[in-house]
């Protein structure tokens, strides 16, 4: 075969897997597009479903823009002052749960890592247990109660304080990432295990921090179902607790008032989504650089 010939061969088949790319990358472009708008036009409509007028909202006319642009849900919600005393007790919740969360959670997973830990492997083997058995709810309702912790808002912030999935998380973040010369070096230096913990092992956790710190504020901060649960006070409800029980008092009543309670109901809604969950969207990107690192290297291999 002459090199002219062996020249268009190669040609013609460059030309043909081109072919092929093109129609690979206009498939994989199709299917991402339509993963985005399912994924997109919910969050689109919610906003757009809260600044239109109600009944356009109660009748489906809302679906590309506005209609009626109006901002009464808004002004609804925020001249309520126990939204405002929700918002507050949610913040303080969050802030502090998620402080006594990581402060258990880091440790736990750091110890769990180390080899010489006595009993280790009966200690995990205890967690893990805990994994896909419980106790139920009653039990843990007697627990609080026999503990102070029934009608009491700090349940709200210790209930539930360590994730035993986020423990093996952390456990796996250390294993795959403390070198063991450099607790060597810390040994030889004179340092002990606490020092190490503080100096050594924290300063390059920043990844896996962020996560448990992103993971357990979520957690806090949707969390409605246990004020009903442990009976606390309306004054100490979160905002979710707020929330739902506007939504349950605008669903009583009859003619006009059930009409009008449901205009109402349909503007909460959808405004309480955007102010409940503007908080967290704000936080995502402040530590979404260590996020993808601490869920890769952090997670169960």
């Amino acid at each position: 075969m002459e090199l002219k010939d062996i020249k268009a061969c190669k040609k013609q088949n460059a030309i043909k897997e081109a072919k092929t790319d093109y129609i690979y990358y206009a498939i994989c472009f199709i299917i991402l597009a339509i993963l985005a708008l399912i994924i997109i036009y919910p969050l689109y409509y919610i906003v757009i479903a809260s600044i239109s007028d109600a009944d356009a909202v109660m009748t489906g006319d809302v679906w590309i823009a506005p209609i009626k642009i109006t901002f009464k849900g808004y002004g609804s919600l925020f001249q309520r002052e126990d939204v405002w005393r929700g918002y507050f007790n949610t913040l303080a919740y969050t802030i502090l749960g998620t402080v006594f969360n990581v402060a258990l959670t880091i440790p736990a997973g750091w110890a769990l890592s180390r080899d010489y830990l006595p009993f280790r492997k009966v200690i995990m083997a205890m967690l893990i247990v805990t994994m896909f058995f419980g106790g139920g709810l009653v039990p843990y309702i007697i627990v609080c109660r026999a503990l102070g912790l029934y009608q009491n808002p700090l349940i709200l912030i210790i209930g539930g304080g360590v994730s035993v999935y986020n423990v093996f998380m952390c456990k796996s973040f250390f294993e795959s990432n403390v070198p063991t010369e450099v607790l060597e070096a810390a040994q030889i230096d004179g340092a002990g295990e606490i020092r190490t913990f503080f100096d050594l092992i924290l300063p390059i956790a920043s990844s896996i921090i962020s996560v448990m710190v992103l993971f357990y504020a979520v957690g806090h901060w949707n969390n409605y179902i246990d004020a009903y649960i442990f009976n606390i006070d309306k004054d100490f409800y979160p905002l979710q607790t707020v929330i739902n029980g506007l939504l349950d008092a605008s669903s009583s009543g009859e003619g006009d008032v059930v009409l009008e309670q449901m205009r109402t109901a349909t503007q909460i809604k959808f405004t309480s989504i955007i102010v409940s969950t503007a908080p967290i969207l704000i936080l995502y990107p402040m530590i979404e650089k260590n996020f993808g690192q601490g869920v890769l290297v952090g997670s169960f291999k």
